[in-house]
């Protein structure tokens, strides 16, 4: 049975909405090798999720960060603040994949809302979504600050469930990554799979209703 048409979707935005590639030029400006930025982001991941699981804040600029001193140094290179910085300021600057805004676009004249939740700062994305003329077709541009813990804590997507005045069985997320899936699914919403890098999708979390390999695909 088809899954039933959401009234909100729900989306991830860090490589789900965002092409990451771009920051690869920063680790190589700051002396690391361009493939460390994978590495580097499933580390802030692990210990974001980390401090999650024993109900402690976790705060993405930090851990980020943190994580990258921790790189450069081991590397031999300058792990002062202000690399560090100029490292993480890419996050500003990112663009979005170009399936985005079509197949938004199109979801959103079908009459579905619209909102953006993630694990990182929600001003961080202003600047990208504002130069796609994208923030028009959101909502909302959530972050976890509030209810204090990352995604897959339930409590991250009944938060946003909370601030749409909807319940999460009438809400969908959409994420290129498994584990949001799962945890969007266990919290009640539907999972629609982002699946970008055409891998198959892991076993050992809870399906997702829909599968696209990109927005526009799913839009339709």
């Amino acid at each position: 049975m088809a899954a039933t048409r959401p009234e909100v979707l729900v989306l991830d935005v860090n490589e789900t909405l965002s092409d990451l590639t771009p920051m690869r030029e920063r680790f190589e400006a700051a002396g690391l090798p361009g493939h460390s930025l994978e590495p580097w982001f499933a580390a802030v991941l692990r210990d974001g999720f980390a401090l999650t699981a024993v109900d402690a804040p976790a705060d993405f600029g930090m851990i980020a960060g943190e994580i990258l001193t921790g790189q450069l140094t081991a590397a031999g290179l300058d792990a002062s603040p202000e690399v560090v910085r100029g490292v993480l300021a890419g996050f500003t600057q990112l663009k979005l994949h170009p399936d985005v805004v079509p197949g938004l676009q199109r979801l959103h004249e079908s009459g579905i809302r619209i909102v953006t939740l993630t694990n990182g700062s929600a001003a961080l994305s202003e600047q990208m979504f504002r130069e796609a003329g994208l923030l028009p077709l959101l909502e909302h541009r959530l972050d976890v600050t509030k209810p204090g813990r990352w995604k897959p804590h339930r409590a991250a997507y009944e938060y946003a469930a909370e601030v749409c005045g909807v319940p999460v069985e009438r809400m969908a997320l959409a994420a290129v990554h498994p584990w949001d899936i799962d945890g969007a699914k266990r919290a009640g919403l539907q999972g629609w799979y982002v699946d970008r890098r055409r891998t198959p999708y892991p076993r050992m979390f809870t399906a997702p209703d829909r599968i696209g390999s990109d927005f526009e695909e799913l839009a339709g």
